[in-house]
């Protein structure tokens, strides 16, 4: 009997609509003709979820009584006597009641499958076995029941069903998952955005490993090798040219692919290969990677090859990608390419990607220049030319009937001393022309076979032949070096507009700046050192690379002088005479770097100052006004009741009375805030922090709240861990969050103030049905002197939040503002658990799946 077909709808979280997209399949198959049966279903009553119930199959349920309660489970023997051709099984982690057939529901499922019966069951993420850890790091409960991922892996069909948080979070505040008296507790517990957003990633990522799985046995059977790594750093070779664009694009393609992929673009300045560049489209390719999240580099190296497979393994990367050349097929004649070599020498560690595009083999469009430094492959060849060139066309000539003349001979020979210079340079050009008047005078000219010269007129042709073949020599050779010059200024003054222009931006820091002189020349490490004078010793003000540590620049291999008290120092080798041009203006340019840095960071106090100045600015005018209002009104009521004109009642008496204690509590609040706000704005706040309970802190907070019972409902469960805090800034951060909330809250619709445990914190959410606050102003209600909205002055001078905040983070903790669902601002307030907290009881039930 074949075995059956297990498909598994895999859930990000409880409440995405798992079981509703079972029992949608199902009504589909049964509409197909497919004896479909419900074997076991929780709807949770959710209404959605039942309707889709009706028209289908239901097996009935097993009874089993358990320490004197009754509890229903799926009959596995009414379902293998049943046999239908699909079997719908909720919950796949579901822990059966002691006394029934498995004790998992899975074993339950393996037996429907051994049976020929095909399956369709759900499973939550958070209960495969393998990420219980982390899904208790996450949420802060640990999953009791879960499956082993084996099993879920076996499944025939895997099917993803997500929502994002937002949408998940609408649906319970709608009351579509959980009855409404838990909506509250949910919501600020398990569905919070981060758990949601965690639990989705951490599903996505499962799945899309399942899918490599599926992917790999599918190339395994049609033995297709596997072309991607978890992990990549690809490094694209650019020219300038403009392919460039494609390569990136094609780079950042393959990043995507492995988990963490990194594109560094890299451009090798010489005047050879991959340097025939355009500024312009240089710019345009290095404003792509970046915008693609990668890096842009600028190297230096005379040979292309080798300085990008330097750079390739000094970064640790697993690809290169090149473009296909665009040299026309005759222009292979000179080498291979720098495809071709990369590849070659690339080793069994890095992997070669050659990319095609349209520009291939149509030619440069850009001018190639030559370098100076022709290459040993160059010189063979040119060697060759003067040296086997001549010997060839002797042979060639003596063996042939043609009298072609001395003068067409000449000629012939000069031809290759024009040939031998444009490949080997200057001297085995002056060799060939040197050599080839030798093999004239001996096999050319009359008497043959001799020294000797009979007619005059060939010594002066053979005399100017030697004259002419040293001329073009030499003209071909300092042709060939002032196009080096030109192509070394060029990549210098490529580099060097780079280099302003970035630090001209501010775009670039001391230490990305020195990384980018130490790929720049290759070196080990460099460091920018500075003293205050001439007496005073070296310090070092940043460094980058992993070389030995410098302390004087004459320590290093190569130091550059950067004014009178300061200096760059490099190590790892001695650098050419003209790269120090270069290196002069990235010294420069370090001292520009570091004293922006300075001035940026003196700007930072200055702006702190400006917000002190500010902040007694706004002090000032709440005591001109916030702190006179509650003065007037106790300095009116003590006035009359000093007056003898007047005879006060009893009642009058006791009602002015009160309006001056009314008054000088309110004085009393405001100048505590604003001692407070003094006390952070100086840095004076030392909390003392202890262990205590919760519960012993929040209801002494409520005390100077105007009917409490009734204000403010009161959800702290005395089973939480205690909390690492100060216990009179976590009262006074408390206080000043309810009061703000019961100010705003409408009338009638109490303050919630709940705690729960999540992992190493706990959290007080300050809940009320208020106007709400826009995101925007989210953080701008936590500065201090600030009042939303349109709160009547004399209600407080606007320190309450920002003194909470300021508390709660004086003790580690933080404060923060969402939204309520349903309208209505939740403050969150998080604090530190005790070192050895005591597990929380979880709010909802660990089982809870739709």
């Amino acid at each position: 009997m074949a075995r059956g077909k297990l498909r598994i709808y895999l859930g990000a979280a409880p409440g995405v609509g798992k079981t509703y997209a079972m029992l949608s399949e199902a009504h589909r198959r049964t509409e197909r003709g497919t004896d479909c049966v419900v074997a076991f279903v929780e709807h949770h009553n959710r209404p959605r979820t039942e309707v889709m119930l009706h028209g289908l199959e239901q097996i009935p349920r097993k009874e089993l009584e358990y320490r004197g309660a009754m509890f229903t489970e799926m009959d596995v023997d009414a379902v293998l006597a049943r046999r239908p051709q699909v079997a719908l099984v909720d919950e796949l982690a579901h822990t059966n009641i002691p006394g029934s057939r498995n004790t998992k529901r899975w074993r339950d499922v393996e037996e429907l499958l051994e049976a020929g019966i095909d399956v369709v069951s759900t499973v939550n993420i958070q209960h495969l076995e393998s990420l219980g850890d982390v899904v208790e790091s996450i949420t802060g409960i640990r999953q009791q029941e879960t499956v082993p991922d084996e099993v879920v892996r076996r499944a025939d069909q895997i099917e993803l069903v997500d929502m994002s948080p937002q949408a998940l979070r609408r649906r319970m505040a709608h009351g579509n998952i959980y009855k409404p008296d838990k909506v509250n507790a949910a919501l600020s517990n398990y569905f919070r955005p981060g758990n949601l957003t965690a639990l989705r990633e951490l599903a996505l990522l499962w799945v899309a490993d399942r899918v490599d799985e599926y992917l790999n046995q599918y190339r395994g059977e049609h033995r297709v090798s596997k072309i991607w790594g978890s992990r990549e750093r690809i490094v694209v070779g650019l020219t300038g040219g403009p392919e460039g664009r494609t390569l990136i694009r094609r780079a950042a393609r393959l990043a995507e692919k492995g988990a963490g992929g990194e594109v560094l673009a890299v451009y090798i300045a010489r005047s050879d290969g991959l340097t025939s560049a355009s500024p312009k489209e240089l710019a345009v390719q290095r404003t792509l990677v970046e915008d693609l999240g990668g890096t842009f580099h600028h190297v230096v190296g005379d040979d292309v090859p080798v300085a990008l497979l330097d750079f390739a393994r000094g970064v640790n990367a697993t690809q290169i990608v090149l473009g296909v050349s665009r040299r026309k097929g005759w222009q292979y004649v000179f080498g291979p390419g720098v495809g071709a070599t990369v590849a070659r020498d690339s080793g069994p560690d890095l992997d070669v990607h050659l990319i095609t595009h349209d520009e291939a083999g149509k030619g440069r469009g850009l001018p190639v220049a030559r370098g100076g430094r022709l290459g040993r492959s160059r010189t063979i060849w040119g060697w060759l030319m003067g040296v086997a060139g001549p010997a060839l066309l002797t042979l060639l000539l003596t063996h042939i009937d043609a009298d072609l003349g001395l003068a067409n001979d000449m000629l012939l020979f000069l031809s290759m001393t024009v040939a031998a210079a444009l490949l080997g340079g200057l001297y085995p050009a002056l060799a060939s022309a040197a050599f080839g008047s030798g093999l004239l005078n001996w096999y050319f000219t009359p008497p043959l076979y001799t020294w000797t010269i009979a007619d005059p007129k060939n010594i002066v042709a053979i005399v100017v032949f030697f004259a002419v073949a040293v001329s073009v020599a030499s003209v071909v050779d300092l042709a060939a070096r002032r196009t080096q010059q030109a192509a070394r200024l060029r990549a210098e003054s490529e580099i060097l507009s780079f280099l302003a222009g970035n630090v001209l931006r501010g775009e670039t820091s001391l230490e990305e700046l020195l990384e980018r002189v130490r790929e720049t020349f290759g070196m080990e490490s460099v460091a920018l050192l500075e003293r205050e004078s001439e007496v005073a010793p070296w310090t070092c003000a940043g460094r980058a690379g992993l070389g030995r540590p410098v302390e004087r620049p004459e320590d290093a291999d190569v130091d550059m002088p950067v004014g009178d008290h300061m200096a760059l120092a490099l190590t790892g080798r001695v650098l050419p005479a003209e790269d120090r041009r270069v290196l002069a203006a990235f010294a420069a340019q370090s001292a520009v770097v570091l004293d922006r840095q300075r001035l940026r960071s003196e700007a930072e106090q200055a702006k702190g100052l400006a917000e002190g100045n500010r902040i007694r600015t706004a002090l000032l005018a709440a005591v001109s006004h916030d702190l006179r209002t509650p003065l007037a009104g106790i300095k009116a009521s003590v006035s009359s009741l000093r007056s003898d004109d007047v005879e006060w009642s009893e009642e009058d008496r006791a009602e002015l009375l009160e309006a001056i204690e009314e008054g000088a509590d309110r004085l009393d609040h405001l100048v505590g805030n604003l001692l407070d706000m003094s006390r952070l704005q100086t840095g004076t706040v030392a909390p003392l922090i202890r262990e205590i309970d919760l519960d012993e802190v929040v209801p002494m907070a409520l005390v100077g709240i105007p009917d409490p019972e009734s204000a403010v409902e009161l959800d702290v469960p005395e089973t939480l861990p205690m909390v690492a805090v100060d216990k009179g800034l976590l009262e006074r951060s408390v206080a000043n969050v309810v009061e703000n909330a019961v100010k705003y809250s409408p009338e009638g619709e109490p303050v919630t103030v709940a705690a729960s445990a999540h992992a190493d914190r706990v959290e007080v959410r300050i809940v009320d049905r208020g106007p709400g606050v826009p995101d925007e102003a989210k953080e701008r209600i936590f500065e201090p002197f600030q009042r939303y909205g349109d709160a009547p002055r004399g209600d407080g001078v606007g320190l309450g939040l920002a003194v909470a905040r300021g508390f709660a983070e004086a003790m580690g903790g933080t404060l923060t503002a969402e939204d309520t669902p349903g309208g209505g601002l939740t403050m969150v307030l998080t604090l530190p658990a005790a070192p050895s907290p005591v597990p929380a009881d979880a709010e909802l039930p660990a089982t809870a799946t739709p």
